[in-house]
């Protein structure tokens, strides 16, 4: 049993593809320029780094789904959704099939929650460890207000020490000799975060970000800070890490643990990004560390679901993958000594979306899409383009409608286009939306998409320009979508195969 690896899995919210890491693979020039993730880094640079890790799906209950069973997540019964999702208890998952086989389990903050129950597919109560509470959800807002009293350094060490003693508190438990399965899931690097943060509590200047952003966003400000401030609590999460690997080490259990590091989609309260398959909302970070076994120093273009960490999790323990779990095992890939594109298989992943919030006896339907994206193309198919991909606009798709405040549009995200979480960015964007300079990047982030998008990525990096239309791209339209659709039927998305499709009808549009 001591032979089996312990495995550590830090899987934050909301936190796309920020580390320093990818700055030193990627060049200059992004948001990565103000970031130093040295925890994060270390993983990758004694193990493996991932160029090329997506979500199945970029919200965060559908895809924690599909982490956990390795399942897309339209496999995942009424847990295919956020709003109204409920839990199929007859469905394996990870952490479960490893408790059956002795390892103890594990997590603190969140796993898949929120749904009903709320975070059963990792045992929920039963295996929940946070007896020193769970400020580090609002790292920003509780170091602001403790940092007169305590020093900036002093009260983020507040934060901290509750990070080590809620691990401590899962290692204590753990019965003699068994091997551990620990999931540290941070909700930081959602919306919401202390305004200036970024600046106050990590020296992050926002205008550094000038000439750093996706072409998609408004390069001002209020936007720039809106970054800045997300990148801080990035900076959060990756010093987390570095409590979690100090405590392996101190313990002598740091070498013989499997960690892997990812989030479960991209930032939030920005355009393009969450809730979008476009690569600011499906793109994340992706490395894992196990000397012995993953060579270290290397960089793997693979393109990988991070659903494959659920049968990679079971190989390591030595356990069979249950039946129904498609994703496919990393193992073959971590412990190979190439670099580069290691598995010639891997070269496309397939992800989607249909509800995210809103209540459907409202009208707000789900936006269902399916993607596919490949290393030099980005295919999108809109199944509903009649609908709004952010939400009712609740007339704010006419620029002559007044908004409601900035600070109402800042906090409430349910007040409009609630598939966009509220922020900074979204007021600016909203009481901008009738200036010329804003107007298209507006329509672009905001207003519905066409029935097929398709990004020449090579010549279109920010997916700016949508060429599904153009002649010289038909082919390729044509070859990507057949590729897509035949996944889709192949895992039996409701989308392609059922009619109606049950996202449509009850129990999925109860709420």
């Amino acid at each position: 049993m001591a032979s089996r690896p312990n495995i550590l899995f830090v899987f934050a919210d909301d936190w796309g593809r920020y580390a320093s890491a990818y700055r030193d693979i990627d060049g200059e020039g992004t948001p990565n320029d103000l970031v130093d993730t040295p925890h994060f880094d270390r993983v990758a640079r004694e193990g493996a780094l991932f160029r090329n890790a997506f979500v199945p799906a970029p919200s965060c209950t559908p895809c924690r789904s599909s982490v956990l069973t390795g399942r897309y997540f339209w496999q995942t019964g009424r847990a295919a959704i956020l709003q109204g999702a409920v839990w199929d208890e007859s469905i394996p998952t990870y952490p479960l099939e490893l408790e059956a086989a002795g390892y103890h389990i594990g997590y603190t903050y969140k796993a898949w929650s929120p749904g009903t129950p709320q975070d059963a597919p990792y045992g929920g109560q039963r295996t929940r460890y946070a007896p020193a509470g769970t400020r580090y959800g609002s790292f920003s807002f509780v170091a602001t207000e403790h940092a007169g009293e305590l020093g900036v350094e002093g009260a983020k060490e507040t934060l901290y020490d509750e990070a080590r003693q809620n691990f401590d508190a899962f290692l204590e438990a753990r019965p003699d000799d068994a091997p551990f399965c620990y999931w540290w899931g941070p909700t930081n690097t959602h919306r919401k975060w202390q305004r200036g943060s970024g600046k106050a509590l990590w020296g992050l200047e926002p205008d550094d970000l000038k000439g750093k952003l996706p072409a998609f966003l408004p390069d001002v400000h209020d936007v720039r800070e809106d970054v800045a401030d997300y990148l801080g609590e990035c900076l959060a999460v990756d010093a987390g890490l570095g409590l979690l690997m100090a405590r392996l080490d101190e313990i002598g259990e740091l070498d013989n643990t499997l960690i892997v590091v990812s989030g479960d989609h991209g930032i939030p309260g920005f355009p393009r990004a969450k809730c979008n398959l476009y690569d600011l909302g499906c793109e994340v970070a992706l490395a894992a560390r196990w000397p012995g076994r993953i060579p270290a120093g290397r960089v793997v273009d693979d393109f990988v679901n991070v659903m494959d960490v659920a049968p990679t999790f079971l190989e390591a323990a030595g356990v069979d993958a249950p039946e129904g779990m498609v994703a496919q095992s990393l193992m073959d890939t971590l412990t190979s000594e190439a670099d580069g594109q290691v598995d010639p298989s891997r070269t496309f992943v397939v992800t989607g979306r249909e509800r995210h919030v809103g209540r459907a006896r409202e009208g707000n339907l789900p936006y269902p899409q399916r993607a596919i994206r490949t290393n030099d193309f980005l295919y999108i198919r809109n199944f509903a383009p009649e609908r709004w991909p952010m939400g009712d606009p609740k007339g704010l798709d006419d620029p002559a409608t007044e908004p409601p405040s900035y600070d109402e549009l800042a906090n409430d995200t349910m007040i409009a286009y609630a598939d966009l979480d509220a922020g900074p960015s979204k007021a600016w964007m909203v009481h901008h939306r009738g200036e010329a300079s804003v107007r298209d990047l507006f329509a672009m982030g905001f207003g519905k998409f066409p029935a097929e998008e398709l990004y020449d990525l090579a010549a279109d990096p920010h997916y700016m320009t949508n060429v599904a239309g153009d002649p010289a791209h038909a082919r390729t339209r044509q070859e990507l979508s057949d590729r897509l659709m035949a996944v889709l039927r192949d895992q039996d998305d409701p989308r392609v195969v059922e009619d109606p499709c049950r996202y449509e009808q009850p129990p999925y549009t109860d709420v």
